[in-house]
């Protein structure tokens, strides 16, 4: 597994120093990907059941021309390493029970 908290500090530090504002909520998108439609739908059923908002799951293409299943759990959050981290602690454990991967977050420059 990923240094997540590494990488969501490093996420959060590029958004504010670029401008971002720090006092609004963010639509924060936790990535899973697949090759398993099954497993995948199973981790999206889980994470709905755990209160979060669950996007479809969706065929994704690789930039190596591969095809792979994905789908994204959004959830409001303020732009804070220790919020964002609650999350991905949940959603990364969620995913290695249901043998998918957790492939990280993002979210969007706020003004």
């Amino acid at each position: 597994m990923e240094n997540w908290r590494e990488i969501s500090e490093d996420i959060v530090e590029s958004l504010l120093e670029d401008g971002s504002n720090p006092e609004v909520l963010y639509e924060v998108e936790h990535h899973f990907v697949s090759e398993d439609f099954k497993q995948l739908e199973a981790a999206a059923l889980a994470a709905f059941k755990l209160g979060y908002d669950v996007e479809d799951p969706a065929e994704l293409e690789l930039e190596e021309g591969g095809k792979i299943w994905g789908f994204d759990v959004v959830v409001e959050s303020e732009l804070d390493v220790e919020a964002i981290m609650e999350d991905v602690d949940k959603l990364a454990a969620l995913a290695q029970e249901h043998h998918v991967e957790y492939d990280g977050w993002g979210t969007y420059f706020q003004e």
